[in-house]
């Protein structure tokens, strides 16, 4: 009998816990303006304008810097990771091509998958000042007074100019300097 318990109660444990998970798991973001195929067939380059485009779709998420005639409309998919970076579990973008005149001439559908991986530089931006060392910075903050932030200054609850209580009919302290 107690052969037969033991395994129950396991069970049971594991299926009390798993419920407990998505408590700590983040719902998908969704972000930028999804193109559909729908609105996708509903455009036709040399007839579409700019106009026409966004009519149906809106304003581009961005327009490329050294070609305005390039509208890219950009969404994404992200998801809390641990230690709170966030994921990107899909993406996609449709690049508008226009001519001069402002007519569709071609639509660009890119995935995550044609994304370019960009290293970040290891090095790091000099600062003014020197470097603090260890009691430095344990201790930084005591010591340092702002007479216009926190109580005491005018205007504040507490002893203010006025003395302990104010000035006339005053909570904080904005007085002539006339105390009680």
């Amino acid at each position: 009998m107690r052969h037969a318990f033991l395994p129950m109660m396991s069970l049971f444990g594991v299926l009390l816990a798993l419920p407990g998970c998505a408590l700590f798991t983040d719902a998908p973001h969704y972000r930028g303006i999804e193109v559909t195929p729908h609105d996708l067939a509903e455009l036709t380059p040399g007839i579409s304008t700019e106009a026409d485009v966004q009519a149906l779709l809106g304003p581009p998420t961005f327009q490329e810097q050294f070609n305005p005639n390039h509208w890219v409309y950009l969404s994404q998919i992200t998801k809390m990771r641990i230690g709170q970076t966030e994921g990107v579990n899909a993406q996609h973008v449709v690049v508008m091509d226009f001519n001069d005149q402002g007519v569709l001439s071609g639509i660009n559908q890119k995935t995550k998958k044609a994304a370019v991986t960009v290293a970040m530089d290891p090095a790091r931006t000099p600062v003014p000042g020197g470097k603090a060392g260890f009691i430095q910075q344990l201790v930084g903050g005591v010591g340092s007074y702002n007479p216009g932030i926190g109580g005491a200054g005018a205007g504040g609850a507490g002893a203010g100019a006025g003395g302990l209580g104010g000035g006339a009919g005053d909570i904080g302290g904005t007085s002539n300097g006339s105390g009680f």
